[in-house]
């Protein structure tokens, strides 16, 4: 008995090529492609490739080649049904089992597809062709949509007095109609009725790209109808297991390493617009574990952008605690809060794609972060305050089912609230002398300043020159734009004092909204900072001197790191190509 075609190209579409064959052969990226030794023959110059994108691999050594069934059946020695159900697994999918009910349900899902692709069809070519629709089409124009947007998302709109379902009951049962959600039966006036009439139509599709539900937004200002109507849920079609926008988001994924999930499908569509495709909507419930899995295996960063409004407040809060649980150590939550009554689309439209990077650069909080913050500001600072807000932190990370991460979600939370309250020890240790305190002092500072390391210690030094000297850097921001930092701490410091430059005049330390813990560890270890104060003058020739010799230092790491990997790519490819940039680098090197 043959396997459904629905379950097998779901297999495919959760799992990249890459993710199952990296199992068995060391991968290494090279461009759009990944390359390893072949697992067919013994090589020492690697000539497997594997592409995401085509959903194949290919040696040249062997001549194989095929999609990830053909993969484990030739290198594990499975038949086909054993690489399925090994397949499945690995994409966290219940295995196929054969019976009467199965083939059914298979004959209902051909009925059930083939009916929602000529309903969506039809009113998305309404929606580009009929005058009578001009109405809809003016909408779209007042929400900057223009038709590349209606085609890409296959966006339709339906009348409000349509009769498409009385040419469909002359090729399909009544009874098969209804189960797709698309009509039901009016008992008053004993009618059947088109349950997104008078609204436009976004299509949801399955993760393969087939139409499954809709979302129908209202295009008239009403009081009695609801803005959006979603689908209700069918045989085919599950809320908490889809995803708007997924299909396409997903073949992004050798792209980009993040995903923005928002609440609404035209934060979707207006991002898209914007050149922003990596979008994808949750269906107007909570999320679910299925949403988070699912994105889990084609993302290694899910940002959660809802609306800057008390309810997508709320939304992100219920999501925050819901997904926590999910975390994996290779894998990160975040959350991005716009601007109070802005959403996803209208954002970008004000401020255009590359704003809306760097604002989620700049803004993002880790999903621990956003938990602790909440219940911080809800609590107040007595014992028993104190004491309901560590139980309820302790209580979330218990949730969290990677051990790995519970521990250190848990060590995160209870040094955050050990910071909020003094340490009674400390308290009676009066006796303390002045001198063992200093001692102490030293020895800690000098234990922390060994942990540092000479590139850490020359990042904090450039922070320490720019934040000591805001305005002159304003004026020079041409020679802070192409300065290399290695650490990802001061990189996001260094990226945030930048953005601020570019955007505001007389700006000053405090504006720029960095950790203050952060900014007193740059000012107590960057080096720099004795010979500012060495120098009585400080004029400002003196300090841009300093911040050239810093970028030529910074560069010049750039220049060590790249030469050894350059080394180490020619001892195992021995190519002309890698030994000609090596020689280029260490040319540079030489000149600097």
């Amino acid at each position: 008995m043959k396997y459904p075609k629905e379950y097998l190209e779901e297999i495919k579409t959760r799992l990249k090529v890459s993710t199952v064959v990296s199992k068995y052969v060391s991968l290494k990226k090279r461009g759009k492609e990944y390359v390893g030794l072949s697992p067919f023959k013994n090589e020492k110059t690697p000539s497997f490739t594997v592409n995401d994108e085509k959903e194949f691999y290919h040696c040249f050594a062997t001549s194989e080649h095929g999609n990830i069934f053909d993969f484990v059946m030739k290198t594990q020695n499975f038949k086909f049904g054993e690489a399925v159900k090994h397949l499945a697994n690995l994409a966290g999918m219940q295995p196929y089992i054969f019976s009467k009910q199965d083939e059914e349900r298979e004959k209902k899902w051909k009925i059930y597809s083939s009916i929602f692709l000529e309903y969506v069809d039809f009113y998305h070519n309404q929606l580009l062709k009929n005058e009578k629709y001009s109405k809809a089409r003016d909408y779209l124009r007042n929400r900057s949509l223009d038709k590349d947007q209606v085609k890409k998302f296959k966006i339709g709109f339906i009348e409000k007095k349509p009769n498409l379902f009385e040419e469909l009951k002359t090729d399909y049962q009544i009874d098969d109609l209804l189960e797709t959600g698309l009509f039901y039966l009016d008992e008053k006036k004993n009618k059947y009725v088109e349950r997104f009439r008078g609204r436009l139509i976004f299509p949801i599709n399955n993760i393969s790209g087939q139409p499954i539900a809709l979302g129908g937004r209202i295009i008239e200002k009403s009081d009695f109808l609801a803005k959006y109507v979603n689908s209700p849920e069918t045989l085919f079609f599950k809320k908490g297991s889809n995803l708007y926008n997924l299909d396409l988001a997903r073949k992004l994924s050798n792209k980009f390493e993040n995903i923005f999930l928002v609440e609404g499908y035209m934060d979707v569509v207006g991002l898209s617009k914007n050149g922003i495709e990596n979008a994808v909507a949750n269906l107007g419930t909570s999320l679910t574990d299925k949403q988070i899995l699912t994105l889990n295996q084609f993302f290694n960063d899910i940002i959660i952008c809802f609306d800057g409004d008390e309810s997508g407040y709320k939304a992100a809060l219920r999501a925050a605690e819901n997904s926590i649980k999910d975390m994996k150590p290779e894998k990160q939550i975040s959350f991005l809060f716009l601007p109070d009554q802005e959403d996803p689309d209208s954002f970008v439209n004000k401020n255009g794609k590359e704003y809306f990077f760097n604002y989620s650069k700049q803004n993002k909080i880790s999903i621990h972060q956003f938990i602790f913050n909440h219940y911080k500001k809800n609590t107040q600072n007595n014992p028993s305050s104190m004491a309901i807000f560590e139980k309820k932190l302790r209580s979330i990370a218990n949730t969290i089912k990677d051990n790995y991460i519970k521990k250190y979600v848990l060590e995160y939370f209870i040094e955050k609230i050990s910071e909020l309250t003094p340490y009674t020890s400390q308290n009676q240790k009066n006796f303390n002398t002045k001198k063992t305190r200093s001692l102490e002092k030293t020895k800690k500072y000098f234990n922390e300043s060994q942990s540092l390391s000479g590139v850490e210690l020359k990042e904090f030094s450039l922070i320490y020159l720019v934040l000591d000297n805001l305005n002159l850097m304003q004026e020079h921001i041409h020679l802070l734009k192409d300065i290399k930092l290695f650490s990802e701490v001061n990189k996001q410091i260094f990226e945030k004092i930048l953005f601020k430059l570019n955007l505001e005049n007389n700006l000053s330390v405090d504006q720029l909204d960095i950790d203050t813990q952060l900014i007193d560890k740059i000012t107590k270890f960057a080096p720099i900072k004795h010979i500012l104060q060495k120098k009585k003058s400080n004029r400002d020739h003196e300090i841009i001197e300093l911040l050239e010799d810093i970028t030529r230092d910074l560069n010049n790491y750039d220049l060590e790191f790249r030469i050894q990997e350059l080394e180490s790519k020619f001892s195992k490819d021995l190519s002309e190509t890698t030994f000609n940039e090596l020689k280029e680098l260490k040319k540079k090197q030489n000149i600097n």
